[in-house]
């Protein structure tokens, strides 16, 4: 029998493609170094073996998938190739397998996770459908029609995809360690469209997917009256958001989302007019974007006596401000309370000015210490030069985090990519002991 071994299983894509292999009903293992990360919770629930990395986990009759985060010279690979096994690299693996299905791709600077998450939860109400999300949720669905997946344009990873349709929410700079300025990216999407072979959903208010070139119809969405699909009329109350939906001028629907904040508009639009395009039924879709529960890590909520704490990715200027604003429609009379963890020196240096402009919308503002990549120098930046630019902001560290008891009823913004939920969880532990 074969068995797909993934080397670096607890990665966020490869702990999500080993659950969907596990799902159809494959043989799947993996390895990965010992320190717990949160993917790995939804691997022990599916019963997948989770190895220490050894070269002896190698074994006859495997497939092996390596994570982007290990080079040719990782041990488990070695082997492999010794062995004469066959090895994919995980975007290569991926681009293959999706194929499969009508699949669709989510992409864009901002917004992937969540567009994603929420496609998959609409579309599967009215087709199989299996999904793969960057939060580290995968779920294979024997004969599914649809494969729904998060595409990635770091290293140009993305190029491996040829999807039967792509969402593009948005082209930003961002990943400066690799792309040097925004038209880099902007290339780097424009290479991706012309590998889309049905269509393509594009935020039609964003200046350079305008200027996109493709083989396949283009339908724009946003909120400019020459969008193919335009929201109006957008509203919010204690429930959530409601937004008209216009299909080239004439009315088409009335829906509502439980979230807040202008980004998650656009996502439901998006997901709205792939849907439309693919003829699914409206009052499906209405339903199902009513009824979403969100992703991992995207303004992810728990009270703690009278405070508010919510757990987000955002770890890019443009995310921060969305998040901020999120908070304030939703509770706007509380304090809200930003505590933010900068993501890798080479972002934090490239963006410090924007940074501050989007953390000063927080009434106030408490920074971590920057989380490093371990491929950076520091090139001697530290947290101290974005204090300078922040009014108001305050250094924490996980010994003086008591510091956030003093906002009775307040909104706290856990944000950031590298490991802000262990200040989240010193929080927490130190108000369960008071």
């Amino acid at each position: 029998m074969t068995i797909y071994h993934f080397v670096g299983i607890k990665g966020s894509g490869m702990s999500a493609l080993a659950q969907i292999l596990n799902d159809m009903g494959y043989s799947v293992q993996g390895s990965d170094v010992e320190k717990r990360f949160f993917t790995q919770e939804a691997l022990e629930q599916k019963g997948i073996t989770i190895l220490p990395f050894s070269e002896e986990n190698i074994d006859e009759n495997m497939i092996i998938i390596a994570g982007n985060a290990f080079d040719d010279e990782h041990e488990e690979l070695v082997r492999a190739r010794e062995m004469n096994l066959p090895v994919y690299r995980y975007h290569k693996f991926l681009g293959d397998f999706i194929q499969k299905f009508t699949s669709i791709a989510v992409t864009g600077s901002h917004g992937k996770t969540s567009t994603t998450g929420l496609l998959a939860h609409v579309i599967g109400e009215a087709e199989p459908t299996s999904f793969l999300i960057g939060d580290g949720t995968g779920k294979g669905v024997k004969d599914s029609q649809y494969f729904v997946f998060e595409a990635c344009e770091y290293r140009r990873h993305f190029l491996s995809y040829q999807p039967d349709y792509a969402i593009m929410t948005n082209i930003d700079f961002d990943h400066p360690d690799y792309f040097s300025d925004v038209e880099d990216v902007f290339s780097a999407f424009q290479e991706m469209a012309m590998l889309v072979k049905k269509g393509i959903i594009a935020f039609g208010d964003d200046a350079y997917l305008q200027q996109i070139q493709t083989k396949v119809p283009v339908v724009f969405y946003g909120f400019d009256e020459q969008n193919d699909f335009q929201a109006t009329n957008v509203k919010v109350d204690e429930n959530g958001t409601t937004f008209d939906v216009h299909v080239r001028d004439d009315y088409y629907r009335t829906f509502q989302i439980p979230t807040y904040g202008k980004h998650n508009v656009l996502n439901a639009l998006s997901v709205v007019a792939l849907c439309h395009y693919e003829n699914l039924p409206g009052e499906a879709v209405q339903k199902q974007l009513q009824n979403f529960k969100g992703v991992k890590r995207r303004f992810t909520e728990k009270a703690v006596d009278d405070q508010v704490l919510i757990d987000d990715y955002a770890h890019h200027p443009t995310e921060i401000k969305a998040t901020i604003e999120s908070a304030q429609q939703k509770y706007p009379d509380r304090e809200v309370v930003a505590i933010f963890q900068p993501h890798t020196f080479t972002r934090t240096k490239t963006f410090l000015d924007d940074f501050a402009d989007s953390l000063k919308e927080a009434d106030v503002v408490y920074l971590c210490d920057i989380f490093g990549s371990a491929r950076e120098e520091s090139g001697q930046l530290t947290i101290d030069q974005l204090m300078e630019k922040v009014p108001n902001s305050h250094l924490i560290t996980e010994e003086s985090i008591q510091k956030l008891n003093d906002h009775d009823r307040g909104v706290l913004l856990f944000m950031g990519a590298g490991d802000i939920q262990k200040y989240q969880a010193a929080y927490e532990s130190e108000k369960a002991s008071l």
